[in-house]
């Protein structure tokens, strides 16, 4: 059973969706306004956040930033009817893991979460940690490090880089890291990738000084290649 906090302010969407996911197994807190759920997350550990950017309090993007910042081991997901790109790659940018817009049917978002909930736990037990240069990626304790020193990684950063040095130098297409990484069943813009390939840089470039990391290449028409350093 997971925890899960459902942020949503019409009473007929959040009851629906806190009945479904409880029939699933799941504890829910259902929250209707950004304060609420900015206390919740004070108070609670979740697996799974569930957002809604149109609150009656507090932006939704504001209080996107700010749960990741309280939840930083959390899978934060946007559910909104907001459609422009610019909002999905604001809304990313902010914090968040994944990003579907309204209506999305019950079925589909069910099992998007399953699929969260699961790539978010812990690998099987005996999986080795990858090695490349100084850097350590150890997907049994959900830890990448530096010559020693720990690197903090959201949960979709660090599935896409655990991805990546499963086969350091091989080039991954974009399709692969969509369908390991989020969902077989993804539908939506892939600029979900493009966002959390440029957040995983700019941490891999603030330890660069620590020890020898590798770096992420692009594949024009393709997809993405780590490669290592030296």
């Amino acid at each position: 059973m997971s925890r899960l906090l459902v942020v949503e302010d019409d009473e007929t969407i959040g009851d629906v969706l806190a009945s479904s996911l409880r029939a699933h197994g799941h504890e829910v807190t259902w929250q209707r306004t950004g304060h609420g759920a900015l206390d919740s997350a004070d108070a609670t550990d979740f697996g799974l956040v569930l957002l809604d950017l149109g609150l009656p309090d507090l932006d939704g993007i504001e209080v996107c930033r700010r749960l990741r910042t309280r939840l930083p081991a959390s899978v934060l997901v946007i559910l909104t009817a907001r459609t422009d790109e610019m909002d999905v790659v604001v809304g990313l940018e902010a914090g968040a893991d994944d990003y579907l817009t309204k209506p999305v049917r019950l079925g589909e978002l069910l099992a998007r979460i399953r699929a969260h909930l699961r790539r978010a736990g812990p690998a099987a037990p005996g999986t080795r940690p990858a090695r490349i240069g100084d850097l350590l990626v150890d997907t049994e304790g959900r830890r990448v490090t530096v010559a020693g020193h720990e690197l903090a990684l959201r949960a979709k950063e660090f599935d896409l880089l655990a991805r990546l040095a499963a086969s350091p130098g091989v080039a991954v297409s974009r399709q692969t890291l969509m369908t390991e990484v989020w969902d077989e069943h993804w539908y939506g813009p892939t600029k979900t990738l493009d966002v959390h390939v440029a957040a995983l840089r700019r941490r891999l470039a603030s330890v660069a000084d620590k020890g020898t990391v590798p770096r992420i290449v692009t594949l024009r028409g393709h997809g993405y290649r780590l490669e290592p350093s030296g």
